[in-house]
């Protein structure tokens, strides 16, 4: 079985040598070692750790099930959460999608994502698309009092019961929420929707391989044993390309590399990278410390950001994610006039040219000053999407450890809420309205 696989070679030799990633390997088989006995900060949110491995087949079957009764029932499934509560799901979704099969009318059920934003035209748009059709929809929420995915699940849960009945809503509602506690669950047990636990143990952002993530995978049509199969591989195996990739991102970052760029030459990979940045910014970003994770579509964004990048402030790094073999064939043509003077590269496949401007881009960066690192995916499939998600998951907690921050915790995410909750003068928060409101008279 092939798996995924790391290079960083071109991040040694100028910001940082052979030598100094080494001198870090310490450091990272003592984070590791602090994840696995579970004596570091956080430690109480480490459930994800060995959770691949503990999936049970009956957890997979009822998940397979569930799925397969919304399918067959609703044209659209639409997923509710924000953050870790809708971001990996999206991820993997796109990265194995036909990215048109939303245009297509034989695509299947798709899944819709609301609750990640508070903007009021998408709402009232994604409202007008299943007005009219069947619809089933899936809310993520430990709390069911998350402000963004509380709004949305209050409007479309509404809309469901008036369109179709209460009794086609209670049975295709379904709520992953905490086990025994909240308003969600509360509501759950009231109205006799199925329910998935998000385990108490496990943050949002390393939540993708629970029913948070697997329900709307599965609904979407892909193979959630892969999934799980692929993030195995990576968990039962060791950890050298963890080490190598945690190792010589804080190298860098003590090089004054300061900022991370996450980059692919291949559209389907745009949402794993959103995934990735909140995986690491809310898990590094901390006690003044951290990596800033940013991402670029390549080569589209070489044609907008690709100067500043090869010129610009010598604080950044790279990391490629180069996918090995596209699923399709395309191979350009010879055209008599040669116009475009592509001739040159008739009988050439697509991919052929795309992996020839990502080492030319490669090189070009690292000669502007720019390490990099290439994480290699054999191939867009379940089982190496999984490995690749997993991969991430326990370097980011490696990495964090020999930062010197908790990995597991946000308190920084609380800071807008309060904010935004006395503007909006929400009970309990009336000292904190009248302070708002002196600081903006």
């Amino acid at each position: 079985m092939k798996k995924i696989m790391i290079d960083n070679a071109a991040a040694l030799g100028g910001s940082i040598t052979v030598a100094e990633v080494n001198s870090l390997r310490d450091a990272a088989v003592k984070a590791s070692q602090v994840l696995e006995d579970g004596t570091g900060a956080g430690n109480d949110f480490l459930g994800w750790l060995h959770l691949p491995g503990a999936v049970s087949e009956s957890e997979l079957a009822s998940l397979e099930s569930t799925a397969a009764r919304l399918r067959e029932d609703c044209e659209y499934v639409i997923a509710i959460g924000i953050g870790g509560s809708y971001l990996g799901a999206k991820a993997v979704i796109d990265a194995l999608s036909d990215t048109f099969a939303a245009y297509k009318s034989n695509g299947g059920t798709k899944v819709l994502f609301a609750g990640n934003n508070i903007g009021e035209d998408y709402t009232a748009e994604l409202a007008d698309l299943v007005k009219g059709h069947r619809f089933g929809i899936i809310v993520i929420s430990k709390s069911g009092t998350t402000t963004e995915p509380a709004i949305a699940f209050r409007l479309f849960k509404n809309m469901l019961e008036q369109q179709e009945g209460k009794d086609f809503a209670s049975k295709h509602i379904v709520a992953i929420t905490d086990a025994k506690r909240g308003a969600l669950r509360s509501l759950a047990t009231q109205e006799g929707y199925d329910t998935y636990v998000i385990p108490d143990n496990v943050g949002g952002r390393f939540s993708v391989l629970t029913p948070v993530g697997l329900l709307p995978i599965a609904v979407a049509g892909f193979n959630i044993r892969e999934l799980v199969a692929g993030a195995v591989d990576i968990e039962q195996g060791d950890n050298e390309l963890m080490y190598t990739y945690a190792q010589t991102r804080n190298a860098l970052y003590s090089a004054g590399k300061k900022i991370e760029i996450l980059v692919n030459f291949c559209p389907k990979l745009h949402n794993l990278a959103e995934w990735w940045k909140q995986l690491y910014g809310e898990s590094e970003g901390k006690d003044s410390k951290g990596i800033f994770p940013a991402s670029v579509d390549f080569t589209t964004d070489l044609h907008s950001m690709g100067q500043w990048i090869q010129d610009g402030e010598r604080t950044i790094f790279e990391t490629v994610l180069s996918v090995g073999e596209p699923a399709a064939t395309v191979v350009i043509p010879h055209d008599e006039a040669d116009l475009d003077g592509l001739n040159y590269i008739a009988g050439k496949r697509v991919d052929q040219v795309n992996k020839m401007a990502e080492l030319g881009t490669r090189l070009a960066h690292v000669d502007g000053g720019v390490p990099n690192m290439v994480i290699t995916i054999p191939a867009l499939t379940e089982r190496y999407i999984g490995q690749l998600l997993y991969f991430f998951e326990k370097a980011c907690g490696i990495s964090g450890y020999m930062l010197g921050v908790n990995p597991f915790n946000q308190p920084g995410v609380e800071a807008y809420k309060k904010n935004m909750f006395a503007l909006l003068g929400k009970p309990g928060y009336e000292e904190a309205t009248r302070a708002i409101n002196e600081r903006l008279s």
